[in-house]
């Protein structure tokens, strides 16, 4: 009988984060792209004097869509982690206080 060995794939906090922010976002991106040129023709847009292609109006709409709601649950996350730090830092203060109160009061 043979025994099969898995290795358990670990992976660091970053890349978990950035996986849970960017590929939301992504998709995120792809249905904002679908319903913004359900209603506009990218053949009629213009910026400035340059008339890009079709396929460069795409490209360019999807890289700023997924940097915008990027940034936007990127910002997501880092005001629900806010609060769990700033919870963290005053349970440490009290802590200290308390304990200086503790050693004051006994020596």
């Amino acid at each position: 009988m043979h025994h099969i060995v898995v290795e358990e794939c670990q992976m660091t906090h970053r890349p978990v984060v950035l996986a849970q922010i960017l590929w939301p976002s992504f998709l995120a991106a792809g249905v904002l792209e679908m319903l913004v040129f359900s209603v506009v023709d990218p053949s009629h847009v213009s910026l400035g004097g340059w008339q890009p292609e079709v396929n460069t109006i795409y490209s360019l709409s999807f890289l700023v869509f997924w940097v915008v709601t990027a940034g936007s649950a990127g910002l997501s996350w880092w005001m629900r982690k806010a609060p769990a730090a700033i919870g963290a830092q005053r349970r440490s203060k009290r802590m200290r206080r308390e304990a200086a109160l503790t050693r004051h009061a006994h020596g």
